[in-house]
């Protein structure tokens, strides 16, 4: 059986063990008896009748199509994301970035242009349904008003009849005037980051000033929550703050109305690095709690690395051609690649621009393209390779250096969290049997060639 390596039979307690077909969109629970005769029918060995029926009705017997796509060619992105600056109105202990700690940088409206008219010449050309504009990058985009605003109303005028989807990344310190302009114009939502607890949140995002900003944060939701803009919030989460995440996750749902709710440890870079570890047993546990609070409101809380029900082989935009334009005008793939000084810039920027436009290196673009899970050894076997696509490729190489890819911390927190989707989607399908159905109809009929 060529696929049998695709195939999982995952340890849970005693004799109980978690078989999880992630290309053929199948999990159910198995006893030992089972896993070893499931084996053999797989292996073409034959076996028990009812066993072989069961393999064949969830579609084990059949090839699976693989989740791999890549990119060739020039590339033709129809979305840019500008990092408008590395200037903040915050000093978050944890930032990556370390915004403001070194002499701010601010996009022109020059470099703007160029990506504007960049994605849009793409998307006429192709025949998009629409071209995106995002603000994200080493800063906090709101801080460079003008060049924000200026840059939306120039690209819905130079759209002409295409549509121009906005959206942005923000700390969420808003004037009131400024919640007016983002409601009114970022069809594409906003991505808050807010830490939930009001105490845990002050605790590490405070001003320039050194005071808290979760009141800030709570009203500019609260003006979004009314006038119907959809946002999610990301909760970064420190080692000391490890204990109240539940109750920084109920109290987030209990009074506002993100669309998502992501969760993440810390990570120990930027103005966090050597700080204490978040990415541990404690976190799992925690989060565990937070998802069964969760759960009470109707929601899931999502850990970047876990997603059950995406397969692919792309952790981000990073290998699939991701167009982000630092303030100096050069082409970045990875939004933590914000500048020409970041540690691994050789490795995500790939382009520049000028007056005559963009110039690519292309040896440098497909290197990228390459970074697909299937082409790194240390994710092969690992149950959950498909879901996580190999995790942060700049994480990864903060971690690892720039050799092989030997996993991190992460991994650990990733598998768990997987296994733990998979027995609530079996128990949320009748506690026997999960399937995806449109994965498992690609599994049954897509054929021996596929």
């Amino acid at each position: 059986m060529k696929h049998v390596s695709d195939i999982f039979a995952i340890p849970l307690q005693d004799e109980a063990h978690l078989i999880y077909a992630p290309l053929h969109g199948v999990a159910f629970a198995a006893t030992t008896g089972l896993v070893s005769e499931l084996h053999r029918v797989l292996a073409g060995a034959g076996g028990d009748e009812s066993v072989v029926a069961l393999a064949e009705e969830t579609g084990l017997t059949r090839v699976p199509l693989l989740p791999v796509t890549q990119h060739g060619g020039d590339p033709s992105p129809t979305e840019v994301t500008l990092f408008l600056t590395t200037a903040c109105n915050l000093r978050c202990t944890y930032c990556y970035a370390s915004a403001g700690d070194a002499p701010a940088t601010y996009m022109t409206m020059d470099v703007a242009k160029r990506g504007i008219d960049f994605v849009i010449d793409n998307a006429l050309r192709i025949g998009a349904p629409f071209a995106s504009v995002n603000f994200h990058g080493g800063g906090e985009p709101s801080v460079h008003w003008n060049l924000m605003t200026e840059a939306v109303a120039y690209a819905r005028e130079r759209a002409g009849d295409l549509e121009i989807v906005a959206a942005a990344a923000s700390n969420g310190v808003l004037t009131d005037r400024q919640i007016d302009w983002i409601i009114a114009n970022l069809n594409g939502g906003v991505s808050l980051s807010f830490d939930g607890l009001p105490e845990a949140h002050d605790q590490h995002r405070r001003t320039v000033r050194g005071t808290g900003s979760s009141d800030q944060v709570i009203h500019t939701m609260r003006r979004f929550t009314d006038a119907g803009l959809p946002y999610g919030i990301r909760m970064t989460v420190t080692a000391d703050q490890i204990p109240l995440l539940p109750d920084s996750v109920e109290f987030v749902l209990s009074n506002f109305t993100p669309t998502r709710l992501q969760v993440e440890p810390a990570y120990q870079l930027g103005r966090y690095t050597g700080k204490p570890d978040a990415e541990t047993e404690e976190f799992i546990a925690a989060y565990r709690i937070a998802q069964e609070r969760a759960a009470r409101y109707g929601h899931e809380i999502y850990y970047s690395g876990a997603r059950v029900g995406v397969l692919t082989n792309h952790f981000c935009g990073v290998s699939q051609d991701n167009f982000c334009l630092t303030p100096a005008g050069s082409v970045s793939s990875c939004y933590e690649a914000f500048s020409e000084e970041n540690e691994f810039a050789d490795v995500f920027l790939y382009g520049t621009s000028g007056d005559n436009g963009f110039s690519f290196d292309m040896d440098a673009l497909d290197r990228l393209r390459g970074l697909g899970v299937e082409n790194r050894s240390f994710c092969d076997g690992c149950f959950a390779k498909w879901n996580c696509a190999g995790d942060c490729y700049h994480k990864a190489l903060d971690a690892n250096g720039r050799g092989e890819f030997a996993g991190s911390q992460r991994c650990h927190i990733t598998r768990e969290l997987v296994k733990d989707q998979l027995l609530a989607r079996i128990a949320g399908s009748g506690g026997l049997m999960w399937s995806d159905t449109d994965r498992q109809a690609c599994a049954i009929h897509g054929g021996d060639d596929a």
